[in-house]
C-alpha cells in the first residue's frame, strides 16, 4: 500500500520524479531542457507551486500561464494539444506510480484543469497578438 502526499518531501519526490521523466522525453525534454538551466532551483519552484496548490500554503511567486505563454513563443507556437497529453500522462503515471489517496487525486485533478486552462488560454494568446 502506498501512502497519501503528506508534506513537501512528497511532494519534492513527486516533482523531481516526473520532471526526471520529462527531460528524458523525446518530444517535451527538448523544450524543458533548452529553457531550464538552473534545474534544482526550477524543481524547487515547481514544489512550491505543488506544495501551495495541495496545501494551500503561500510559497509560490509566479505566472505558470504567462511563462506558458513565453516558451510558446520562443519556440515559433509549436506547443500542442500532444505536448500537454503527454506532460499529464507522465504527471498520473507518476503520481500513481509513488502515491495513493486524496492529495494524489486531487493532484491528478489540479493538472488535468490547470493543463486545460493553460493549453487554452495559451492559443487564445496566439490570436491576441
Amino acid at each position: 500500500m502506498k501512502n497519501d502526499i503528506l508534506n513537501r518531501a512528497d511532494v519534492y519526490t513527486l516533482v523531481t520524479t516526473f520532471y526526471t521523466k520529462i527531460r528524458k522525453d523525446d518530444v517535451l525534454g527538448p523544450i524543458f531542457n533548452n529553457r531550464i538551466h538552473d534545474w534544482d532551483s526550477h524543481l524547487d519552484h515547481l514544489t512550491d507551486f505543488w506544495e501551495s496548490s495541495l496545501f494551500f500554503v503561500n510559497k509560490y511567486k509566479g505566472n505558470p500561464l504567462e511563462k506558458h505563454v513565453e516558451v510558446d513563443a520562443a519556440i515559433d507556437h509549436v506547443i500542442n494539444e500532444h505536448h500537454f497529453g503527454i506532460w499529464l500522462n507522465y504527471w498520473i503515471q507518476t503520481l500513481d506510480e509513488l502515491f495513493e489517496g486524496d492529495k494524489a487525486n486531487i493532484a491528478k485533478n489540479r493538472a488535468r484543469k490547470m493543463g486545460t486552462f493553460i493549453y487554452i488560454k495559451l492559443f487564445e494568446s496566439r490570436t491576441t497578438k
